[in-house]
């Protein structure tokens, strides 16, 4: 917590490993020019750090160079509990090996030590992973090249079992319908969105692929700062 008020801080700083939250109280009150001038400081400050790649800001504080809007990535909900108002993308680097998403390295805001689990950055070796699925309402021997999410198992299961599931608000998944026994292929489309410019010319980038209208995040950051992020 920053700020002369511990009780009343002007920023607070939660950890969440691969990443990290920046809450600004002022985000709450009727005139959000406090909290916007605070933001632009900050978001200014991070673009020149070696430590950061990527970061999101939140929508009500509008647009700043050098960041995106949390709605790019999925992080403004209706939760009740309070939004953020910037998300910080820590940067992520290869070792080195023929495969790098299989010897990624990323800066970690944890005091756990190496090996130990924590949530991941933006980085494509910490989104990618792999999924498999058997049984006789499945094809045998496929190789789905359309993104799945683990968000995609409940309604593919309750899609399976015949059973109505519905979904809590508009961030959902969807039914895994051509890997299923007869289902169709699906078509998947990419997409990279750039923020404005920043200092020095940084740009927070996003990688994202969309099967109908649900989104699937691949990377986040700033160009040669994460792991499988592509520019164009």
């Amino acid at each position: 917590m920053l700020g002369k008020d511990p009780h009343h801080p002007d920023v607070i700083v939660a950890a969440n490993g691969g990443t990290d939250l920046i809450y600004l109280p002022a985000t709450n009150e009727k005139d959000l020019a406090p909290a916007k001038a605070m933001a632009g400081d900050i978001v200014k400050f991070l673009l020149t750090q070696d430590y950061v790649s990527g970061v999101f800001v939140n929508d009500k504080l509008g647009k700043i160079p050098g960041a995106l809007s949390m709605s790019d990535a999925g992080l403004m909900g209706d939760a009740r509990t309070p939004q953020p108002a910037i998300f910080v993308n820590f940067r992520s680097f290869s070792t080195g090996c023929a495969n790098e998403l299989q010897c990624a390295v990323a800066i970690m805001d944890t005091p756990l030590a190496t090996g130990q689990g924590n949530h991941g950055s933006f980085s494509r070796a910490e989104t990618r992973n792999f999924m498999a699925a058997i049984g006789p309402s499945f094809k045998t021997g496929y190789a789905d090249p359309a993104p799945i999410s683990n968000a995609d198992i409940a309604p593919t299961l309750a899609q399976v079992m015949g059973l109505d599931l519905p979904s809590k608000g508009a961030l959902k998944g969807r039914v895994i319908s051509e890997a299923l026994a007869g289902g169709a292929p699906v078509k998947a489309q990419s997409r990279v969105i750039k923020s404005a410019p920043g200092a020095e010319g940084v740009q927070t980038i996003l990688n994202l692929q969309t099967v109908g209208a649900t989104r699937y995040f691949d990377a986040a950051g700033f160009a040669g700062k994460t792991v499988g992020l592509k520019t164009q």
